[in-house]
C-alpha cells in the first residue's frame, strides 16, 4: 500500500489555518450564491447595485476578508500541493516568494476596487 505524504504538518499552523478558511469559505460563499442568484438574480446583477451593496459597511467588510481568505487559501494550497510533489530547495523558495508577490498583489488590487465601489477612494 502506498504511503501517505501530506506537506501539512497535522495539528500545524498551516494545517489549521486551511482548514479554517475553508470553513469560513464554505459558508460566505454559501451567502454571497444566494445574496447573487436569490436575492438580487444574477440577469439583474448592476454596477450599481453592486456599488450600493459595497457601500454598506458589513458587506464591505464581508467582501475583503472573503478575497483575503480565499487568496490565502488557494496561494496555500497550491504551494503544499507543489511541496507534495516534491519541489524542494531554491525553487520551493522561488515558488513561495512568487505566489507570495502574486497573492499580496490580488488581495492590494482587490482591496482597492472593493474601496472604489463603496465610494471611499
Amino acid at each position: 500500500m502506498a504511503e501517505r505524504y501530506s506537506s501539512f504538518t497535522p495539528g500545524g499552523t498551516g494545517w489549521l489555518l486551511q482548514r479554517i478558511t475553508a470553513a469560513f469559505l464554505v459558508v460566505v460563499l454559501a451567502f454571497h450564491f444566494f445574496q447573487l442568484h436569490f436575492i438580487t438574480h444574477a440577469a439583474d446583477v448592476t454596477f450599481a447595485g453592486t456599488q450600493a451593496r459595497m457601500e454598506h459597511v458589513g458587506y464591505f467588510l464581508t467582501m475583503v476578508l472573503f478575497l483575503v481568505t480565499a487568496t490565502f487559501h488557494g496561494i496555500n494550497g497550491v504551494y503544499n500541493a507543489l511541496v507534495n510533489q516534491g519541489l524542494d530547495g531554491i525553487q520551493k523558495k522561488v515558488v513561495l516568494a512568487v505566489l507570495t508577490i502574486a497573492g499580496l498583489a490580488l488581495i492590494a488590487q482587490g482591496t482597492y476596487v472593493a474601496l472604489v465601489m463603496a465610494g471611499w477612494a
